[in-house]
């Protein structure tokens, strides 16, 4: 008889054993030997033999030692944030934000360039040129690089490295993961720029350690994130979570993804600038330019604006509710640069979501409003890299491998 599968089974057990440890020394912080073993249930020889054997790959460190309980004080294992480095990338419709990362995700350089076009080809090229000059502003070797990350607006089939669609470019299914191999030579993960930011608050951020949560996103568009049972959840081809694409009232207005009404149509940038536009013309508004005036226009007191945020507030509450109603998350984040427009729109927000979620349902979950950062989306990014160190071998995404 053939010992090969008894041999893959030793190897899955060793790698779901590598990635358990990893996780609890991420959630933990700092954790001596002996606490990993009663946490996770492993033998003390076992756990000896696996941070001997991540101690050796660079991926965690000895520090500080613990309070002693009665002989030699203890030696804590830490995640060693020198142990490789992550570039993260986020592509807009005008420029490319990118970041680079340590193994714990704190940014060490960053950088945020105009695109030259929006020709898969052109981006490719701008982006590798971004790589290079993160990594030179970090004094980073480029053999230090454990890979890229990239999130893109539309739908991603990640699996492959598909942009299945980009509602702004107009790609279809281009095999843009393949292209950036191909050029950087190295591992590329590339994914929804929603998912990613989810992936980094599932890794690092408020959703760590929770089983149940979603991530909803409000600016130029509208996105969500989904996570069950601590996985986040793509769809079958990547296309989960187009919440911005409901539709709110089909009678309403045209969306850019050619359906009437949808939720982007009263809460995303372009729909606020467009009713404060209306609003301008009617002579209920000073003329403006830029969603951040017509912020101030509100905080000063203007009617029109304050009703104008209220309303998109109120719409968006109402549909967090039904997410509220449908997923019963323990936590809804609320993120994204259009969380700047703060009080004006989360207060009918909130008081939405009180209104129409089942008031069982309602208790159960935790609304929290993430301040924004310039660097979110690209250190959100760099997580997509970053999961597979913390990664079950059975949940680790297929990685292309990088072409020599």
């Amino acid at each position: 008889m053939s010992d090969k599968p008894l041999l893959g089974n030793r190897k899955l057990i060793r790698g779901l054993n590598r990635s358990t440890v990893l996780n609890t020394i991420l959630a933990e912080g700092a954790i001596s030997r002996a606490a990993l073993s009663k946490s996770i249930g492993l033998s003390p020889a076992s756990i000896t033999n696996l941070t001997a054997e991540l101690l050796e790959q660079g991926l965690i460190l000895e520090t500080k030692q613990g309070e002693s309980r009665g002989g030699r004080r203890p030696t804590l294992l830490e995640i060693n944030p020198d142990g490789g480095y992550v570039v993260g990338l986020k592509l807009t419709d005008r420029q490319l934000i990118g970041a680079l990362t340590d193994l714990s995700a704190k940014v060490l350089s960053n950088e945020v360039t105009t695109l030259d076009g929006s020709q898969p080809e052109q981006i490719v090229e701008k982006i590798a040129g971004t790589v290079t000059s993160l990594l030179k502003k970090a004094h980073v070797p480029r053999k230090k690089l454990r890979g890229v990350g990239l999130g893109l607006a539309g739908v991603v089939d990640s699996q492959n490295g598909i942009s299945r669609q980009h509602p702004i470019f107009g790609w279809q299914d281009v095999p843009l993961g393949a292209l950036l191999q191909e050029k950087l030579k190295t591992l590329v993960h590339i994914d929804n720029d929603v998912k990613a930011l989810t992936t980094a608050e599932l890794l690092y951020g408020a959703g760590q350690g929770v089983s149940e949560f979603l991530t909803v996103t409000i600016g130029r568009g509208i996105g969500l994130g989904i996570v069950v049972g601590g996985q986040l959840y793509r769809g079958s081809r990547g296309g989960s979570g187009e919440f911005g694409h409901i539709v709110v009232d089909p009678k309403g207005q045209p969306c850019s993804c050619g359906k009437i009404g949808c939720l982007e149509t009263f809460v995303a940038e372009p729909a606020l600038l467009q009713s404060g536009q209306c609003a301008a013309e009617n002579g209920d508004l000073d003329p403006f330019t830029t969603l951040d005036e017509l912020i101030n226009f509100a905080e000063s007191g203007q009617t029109a604006a304050v009703k104008l945020f209220s309303t998109a507030g109120q719409v968006l509450g109402r549909e967090i509710a039904n997410l509220i109603n449908i997923f019963n998350p323990a936590l809804v984040i609320v993120s994204g640069e259009g969380t700047r427009i703060g009080e004006l729109i989360f207060s009918s927000m909130t008081a939405a979501i009180k209104e129409y979620a089942m008031s069982t349902l309602k208790s159960d979950t935790e609304v929290r409003i993430d301040p924004w950062g310039d660097d979110a989306w690209a250190v959100g990014a760099a997580s997509l890299v970053l999961q597979d160190f913390f990664s079950s071998p059975i949940n680790r995404r297929k990685a292309a491998v990088p072409r020599a």
